[in-house]
């Protein structure tokens, strides 16, 4: 019998013996004790709001774990705010390894192939992380749900569909989700709503008048190309929900009508769209450099009234403007309608998957609840807003307010992570909607109600899980594929001589270079989705 077990039974037998000595009525020293402990552990849990059903601390005692995650902040340090709160709150001292994000990849390949995983680490893409995993070098998460209450709640009962989608064939999930990340509309299309009113043009609400728009804006300054683009040959992917061919997996996507997924590049919704393209771009309207224009010279035509209407991220709509008013106050991007058939953009995820995993060591059990804490609304204010009296305090419209940064232009999130370490990509696992993210200017307001309000989003394509043959295959055909396809867009586009004949021939070529194979794994992958439901 170790010495453990030796004192746990003496302390066992004396105990028995004074309870069996009647004396006073009082209660043991030790009954005592615990209460305080756990009085004094509630008192700390409410302290900070909302945690899930999650006690706090976290351990029971101090527990350093290091973290390895993407950031171009140098400042995560130990006396960074949000290192001693989570100390302070968990008991749990975190030890940030920061690299930045164009060196995070190769510097994630070194450490794995080491074999000295961090404690918590992310990116890796999510055929490496099951085989990690059934190598019993990450933890399988659900494994350890009955003590991870807010895992259990939005994982397994609210979107019981994350274990099928994103574990593997034996239903081991391997990866943390981050809940309700994006904001509801964050990209489409813009215009320059100064000189459309100019010229009296009204904004399109349908395809056709998007191209007579664009036809007018020409008339008015034929030397320009109203349309220009930075996406280079993503037009087609950013395009292609208009048409009812876009989805996550582009260009794999799901049919609702026929519940089966489909190859975008061969349908002829694709078709119809690569026609359009070409009449725009054969009558001057779309800036002949649209697959190869770099940001710099984009930005440049956007700002110089060289182009006027574009697609990109909604903070564009506000950046440039800032860029352009000293020279022209007048200057006005604003969101537009989509164009194509369906008339739609893209649904954004409600979870999200970064590939966020916790190494199968001794500190697994700490790691797990940490990241439980994270994902407690309680955890997502501290990560996304901050302290309360400390580095922030609630202003009259209800957001929060940072006196420090009182000097600064611009709070965003990037100021918030270098300055107290909040916002670090992979550690924000259930972001606070009240944070800075989504105080959206008026103009970026104004995107999600166009969108919202009639609902002009494609549906959400199933996430499937595929086995590790199928991922094998999928691996070798796509990047062929996709490559043929975008060769192929551009010759349509750019080529005159090109038409129904070329396109007949691409379809038989395609087909024959692995597509059918390639969408057969996508088809047998949802039936065993639809399967599981």
């Amino acid at each position: 019998m170790s010495k453990k077990l030796i004192s746990g039974a003496v302390a066992l037998s004396m105990c028995v013996t004074l309870a069996a000595c009647g004396g006073s009525g009082s209660a043991p020293a030790d009954k005592k004790a615990s209460d305080t402990s756990s009085s004094t552990t509630k008192e700390s849990t409410q302290q900070y709001g909302d945690t899930g059903g999650l006690k706090l601390p976290l351990v029971d005692k101090p527990v350093t774990l290091t973290w390895m995650l993407p950031s171009n902040s140098s400042n995560i340090k130990d006396d960074i705010l949000i290192v001693k709160e989570l100390e302070k709150r968990t008991g749990i001292k975190v030890q940030f390894q920061t690299y930045s994000p164009q060196t995070y990849q190769d510097k994630l390949k070194v450490v794995v192939a080491s074999g000295k995983l961090p404690d918590i680490f992310s990116g890796l893409k999510p055929a490496e992380l099951k085989k990690i995993g059934k190598q019993k070098g990450v933890v399988a998460i659900n494994d350890h749900a009955d003590m991870l209450p807010n895992f259990k709640k939005l994982y397994l009962e609210q979107n019981n569909w994350v274990v099928k989608s994103y574990g593997d064939e034996n239903g081991k999930l391997y990866t943390w989700p981050i809940y309700d990340l994006n904001r509801d509309v964050n990209h489409g299309f813009m215009y320059r709503k100064d000189v459309f009113d100019k010229l009296g043009i009204k904004e399109w609400t349908n395809t056709e008048e998007f191209y007579q728009a664009l036809k007018k804006v020409k008339e008015a300054y034929p030397n320009t190309y109203p349309y220009a683009s930075k996406g280079l040959a993503n037009i087609f992917r950013d395009w292609s929900y208009g048409w009812g061919i876009g989805g996550e997996q582009y260009p794999a996507y799901y049919d609702e009508k026929d519940k089966t997924w489909k190859y975008a590049s061969v349908q002829p919704a694709h078709k119809d769209m690569l026609d359009f393209m070409k009449k725009l771009y054969n009558e001057g309207l779309m800036d002949p450099e649209f697959l190869t224009d770099t940001q710099d010279s984009w930005t440049t035509k956007m700002t110089s009234g060289k182009s006027f209407v574009t697609w990109d991220w909604i903070g564009r709509l506000d950046l440039f403007y800032n860029q352009i008013k000293a020279q022209n106050p007048e200057y006005n991007m604003r969101y537009a309608n989509p164009i194509g058939p369906t008339g739609n953009v893209r649904t954004l995820p409600k979870v999200s998957d970064f590939s966020i995993a916790v190494a199968n060591n001794k500190n697994k059990d700490a790691a797990l609840k940490l990241l439980d804490y994270l994902t407690s609304p309680s955890g997502g204010e501290l990560m996304t807003i901050g302290v309360e009296g400390v580095n922030f305090k609630w202003g009259d419209d209800k957001r929060p307010v940072y006196p420090q940064l009182a000097d600064l232009p611009l709070i965003d999130i990037s100021v918030l992570e270098d300055r107290y370490g909040m916002w670090l990509e992979g550690a924000y696992l259930r972001p606070d909607r009240r944070s800075v993210y989504y105080k959206l200017s008026e103009k970026e307001q104004e995107a999600q109600d166009k969108i919202m309000k009639t609902n002009k989003r494609e549906p959400m394509d199933p996430i499937l899980n595929f086995t590790d043959e199928e991922i094998s295959v999928l691996a070798e055909l796509q990047t062929s594929l996709q490559k043929s396809a975008e060769e192929f867009n551009a010759k349509y586009i750019l080529d005159k001589k090109y038409g129904d004949p070329q396109w007949e021939e691409w379809k038989k070529t395609t087909a024959k270079n692995g597509l059918d194979r390639y969408i057969q794994i996508y088809n047998d992958a949802q039936k065993r989705y639809d399967k599981a439901k």
